[in-house]
């Protein structure tokens, strides 16, 4: 997926400046997608040059105006294309993990410290998803809002967000804990000579 397909996607929820895009990006997208605002702006121009969208000025009496985009019927088009390429796996590459697997040659202090303040950043993601989530759902509840409410393309990405943001608080928090009592039990054994 190019990030040209995840700002279409996220375009087709209203209209948008740049600045509201990166805040979809930070909370809503950024659990499949991860751009910073100076490539979202560089690929809004993009598309609009391309006529994937299309932008508007918008004066602002008391605020610097500002310029407002929305997916254009080639835009459509360009996202139903892409919806028939078959998707390419994800993959990890986590630093973090890199630490893990050499854990056994290095010493494990740094290492837990940072699976504990990573399962605490997982712990406020997971909380923010929740909220989206109910935000999205209304005064339905999560079964009738799965079988009968809208729009649902946000709500299936925002649930996948939060399950993978809650199995990283999970594991972050497990080996931590498996890692400190290692170490604790290794630091009990006596000396061999």
């Amino acid at each position: 997926m190019a990030l040209r397909h995840a700002v279409l996607a996220a375009l087709l929820d209203g209209e948008y400046s740049g600045y509201q895009l990166a805040k979809i990006f930070d909370v809503a997208v950024s659990n499949f997608w991860h751009a910073v605002p100076q490539q979202l702006y560089t690929e809004l121009n993009r598309l609009e040059s391309e006529g994937l969208i299309s932008g508007k000025q918008v004066i602002q009496h008391d605020r610097p105006n500002k310029r407002v985009y929305t997916v254009t019927p080639a835009g459509i088009e360009e996202l139903e294309r892409f919806a028939t390429v078959p998707a390419k796996p994800g993959i990890i590459r986590e630093d973090l993990l890199v630490m893990v697997q050499a854990v056994d040659h290095i010493p494990a202090a740094a290492v837990i410290a940072q699976l504990e303040e990573r399962a605490l950043a997982a712990a406020a993601k997971v909380a923010l998803f929740d909220r989206t989530l109910e935000r999205l759902r209304g005064d339905l509840d999560e079964e009738t809002f799965l079988r009968e409410g809208g729009p649902i393309g946000p709500y299936l990405t925002c649930m996948r967000g939060r399950r993978f943001e809650q199995e990283n608080h999970d594991w972050f928090r497990s080996t931590a804990q498996l890692l400190r009592e290692r170490a604790a039990a290794h630091a009990e054994e006596p000396e061999r000579s």
